[in-house]
């Protein structure tokens, strides 16, 4: 999942989308582009969000650590939890591993809770099943409670 709230937030996705194809590995599907209000620390600009289908050789960690790279490349800059932030790259699933430690946690333990990571996850991997949760991603969207609007961008 990439995103982002300041700057130019479209030249970022596709900033950060050509590192990660240049440095990760093959995008092998992208959805669309989402526009959303910012989620928990609500007092920021609206984020863009797209869930990027990546083929990569790193094993998760290496992968985590590389997207973290890339952030930090972009000016990424962690002053405030949840606050905003040029570039946001995280892992909301890999294979159909599980990974919890203090690093890292896969499937990222707030997707069932984020419309803004569902929809888009939807989009391109409906079907999916969550290893842990044993729904479908349009099952866990379906089922829900987060009410924040989130708008496929359309004016691109």
């Amino acid at each position: 999942m990439i995103g982002g709230n300041m700057g130019d937030r479209m030249a970022n996705l596709t900033i950060a989308t050509n590192w990660v194809e240049a440095e990760i590995g093959t995008i092998l599907n992208a959805s669309s582009i989402y526009e959303t209000a910012a989620w928990g620390y609500t007092n920021q600009p609206d984020f863009l969000n797209q869930v990027l289908f990546i083929e990569t050789e790193f094993e998760a960690a290496l992968l985590m650590l590389s997207l973290l790279e890339i952030e930090r490349k972009m000016g990424r800059e962690r002053d405030i939890p949840m606050g905003p932030r040029t570039i946001d790259l995280d892992i909301i699933y890999y294979n159909n591993d599980t990974v919890n430690n203090n690093f890292l946690t896969i499937p990222h333990p707030k997707l069932s809770e984020r419309r803004f990571v569902l929809m888009p996850l939807v989009e391109i991997a409906s079907e999916y099943i969550h290893p842990i949760l044993n729904k479908t991603n349009a099952a866990l969207l379906k089922e829900c409670g987060d009410s924040l609007a989130v708008y496929k961008k359309t004016d691109l």
